[in-house]
């Protein structure tokens, strides 16, 4: 069974550094795309970066682009998302999922390509 756990939330000071990692078991990474999504309460979930496991390709999105670093580790079998200089509007519920590999890479954002879920993790920026 495809299962991914979240790990690595809580509480973060603005402009802190925390490290999110998201285990996957039941499947290898190579061959998927991974992404991170974040959701607050009444909005809908908003893709913050994926990597294609294959090449280490990466997007970002607009809000995570200078501030956040995903990667991954093969022997681990595990993706991270490092994120630097938070700010109060990324509190939000982070969850990361998987998919096969498709194309184009840029899309890969949005939500409904995914199909393996972790739970999420929550963190809250705050001082």
């Amino acid at each position: 069974q495809e299962q991914l756990v979240e790990s690595g939330g809580g509480l973060v000071q603005p402009g802190g550094s925390l490290r999110l990692s998201c285990a996957a078991s039941g499947f290898t990474l190579d061959g998927y795309i991974i992404a991170w999504f974040r959701q607050v309460p009444g909005k809908e979930r908003e893709g913050v970066s994926c990597i294609r496991s294959s090449d280490g390709s990466t997007v970002y999105a607009d809000s995570a682009e200078g501030r956040f670093s995903i990667s991954r580790d093969s022997a681990k079998n595990t993706v991270y998302l490092q994120m630097n200089n938070w700010k109060p509007e990324d509190t939000a519920v982070y969850y990361c999922a998987a998919a096969r590999i498709f194309s184009p890479l840029r899309v890969c954002v949005y939500p409904g390509f995914y199909n393996v879920w972790g739970q999420g993790t929550q963190v809250t920026v705050s001082s």
